[in-house]
């Protein structure tokens, strides 16, 4: 049932369409994924917890019911944020299922499982896909009564590592949407002193992509950071584990940088990021060793236990922000516990509270980094095959990629990790790859100016746009 049912693993979890979860789909995933852990080991509770889409009750529901007919206990954790869920499987050593589709449209849906240690693998995946079992009557289908432990343990991980209050006389604005930890979120930023401007709350779900911010929302961020005359402005993807900075002027940072600038914070020794994020990087000395990897977490989940091997302070990080702690950190009677899967509130927070510490403005972090800027941005409706034939045509013709897509300069370097991505002879960089999770093409762009690279992207998605 489940390789017929359209529904297919992507960069982060089972993505598809909402009616292709159908109540016997959700069933067979979750009786496969607990069948998976049972052959490693005694499973007799599994948590659960979901985003604000209008689908997901409806696919927990089916879930917690498939659960129980195995004899498994289910507790239901309700809207919260992923890495809530994650952190709370982990410290009670159970499996979890939470129902997401992250920032893809809301006519789409996933789900996202755990083991009792983090993520799961690829080889999970597989081996989830390969499971074969009959599915019981499923009878009726209802959900189990919400716990709030774990939305209180998500709060006390931050309010205990970042001590005192150091935000205090800090405005932080904060778009809510329809983000599932918006209010978690408040209760945080209060708790450490910020005073918080609620924006854009919505009960219509909004799926905001952090690695490709609209002209709309980089207006608004503006419009917002100069009428409030806020300090910061936070938001994130629908199920909080990619955070979206705004600095004091209301311009985004991207991912990539705040995981970077949140890693050097940390004092981390080695780092995991995907292929795609900014050489700046390597290029700013702050790190031992960095590891590039194929995009999509379990991807820089692996590159970071090879890496746990050598250094002590490991993390990743990906082009979306989303901050990955491999290890635990101390500093004097503090303890920051690894949370081993994408994290927004961890790299926003950590950015907002040294500035804070600096007396400093948040947009003077960056300052000092190499001038290496990239943008992003993606063609919605492409198809996947169509993407898959243009890159392998090009990888083997790098000039007719060249011509294609109009660069100014001669390719002198290609790499097919993830995607194909190029290094043009003036050192700017450009890379393509299909959408994990939606028949998209996206595209980064690595430039020595802001300006060029957003117009390079456009240039770029303009050409292909006018291939298909």
């Amino acid at each position: 049932m489940l390789r017929e049912s359209g529904v297919a693993f992507g960069t982060s979890g089972a993505r598809g369409l909402v009616e292709q979860f159908t109540d016997e789909v959700c069933a067979a995933f979750t009786m496969a994924f607990l069948t998976v852990m049972r052959e490693q080991g005694e499973v007799t509770q599994v948590v659960l917890g979901m985003d604000r889409r209008p689908s997901s009750p409806g696919m927990a529901s089916a879930c917690t019911t498939a659960a129980k007919a195995m004899g498994i206990e289910l507790v239901d954790y309700g809207v919260l944020p992923t890495p809530a869920l994650a952190l709370q499987a982990m410290a009670g050593g159970v499996p979890a299922i939470m129902i997401t589709g992250s920032h893809i449209p809301f006519d789409r849906n996933g789900i996202k499982f755990y083991r009792p240690e983090g993520e799961i693998t690829k080889a999970d995946e597989q081996a989830i896909l390969s499971v074969t079992v009959e599915l019981p009557l499923l009878g009726a289908i209802a959900r189990e009564p919400e716990s709030d432990a774990a939305r209180r343990r998500y709060i006390a991980r931050y309010t205990e590592w970042f001590s005192g209050r150091p935000l205090v006389g800090k405005r932080v604005g904060l778009y809510q949407h329809s983000a599932a930890g918006r209010d978690l979120n408040v209760q945080v930023l209060e708790a450490l002193g910020a005073e918080v401007v609620i924006l854009g709350r919505s009960e219509r779900f909004v799926p905001v992509d952090t690695e490709a911010v609209s002209e709309a929302d980089r207006g608004q961020a503006r419009h917002w950071a100069a009428e409030y005359r806020l300090d910061a402005l936070l938001t994130t993807d629908g199920d909080g584990d990619r955070p979206l900075l705004a600095d004091e002027r209301g311009e985004w940072l991207r991912g990539d940088i705040v995981g970077l600038l949140c890693a050097r914070e940390l004092g981390i020794q080695a780092l995991a990021v995907p292929v795609s994020c900014n050489s700046g990087i390597e290029d700013c000395g702050a790190f031992q060793m960095v590891q590039r990897t194929r995009i999509g977490s379990p991807y820089v989940l692996a590159g970071m236990e090879e890496l746990t091997e050598k250094y002590a302070r490991v993390a990743g990080f990906e082009a979306n922000g989303g901050f990955l702690l491999g290890c635990a950190i101390e500093e004097g009677d503090r303890r920051l516990e690894a949370l081993p899967t994408r994290d927004a509130l961890l790299p926003a927070l950590t950015l907002m509270v040294a500035a804070a510490c600096r007396q400093a403005p948040l947009s003077a972090l960056a300052e000092a980094l190499p001038a290496r800027y990239t943008a992003s941005d993606r063609l919605k409706e492409f198809p996947t095959e169509r993407s898959l034939a243009l890159l392998a045509n090009w990888r083997n013709d790098l000039p007719a990629m060249r011509q294609a897509l109009g660069l100014e300069f001669p390719v002198i370097d290609a790499n097919s990790i993830d995607g194909l991505r190029v290094t043009l002879e003036n050192r700017e960089i450009v890379h393509l790859r299909p959408s994990g999770n939606a028949p998209e093409l996206r595209c980064y762009v690595e430039s020595q100016s802001e300006e060029r690279a957003s117009a390079l992207v456009e240039r770029v998605l303009a050409r292909l746009d006018a291939q298909v």
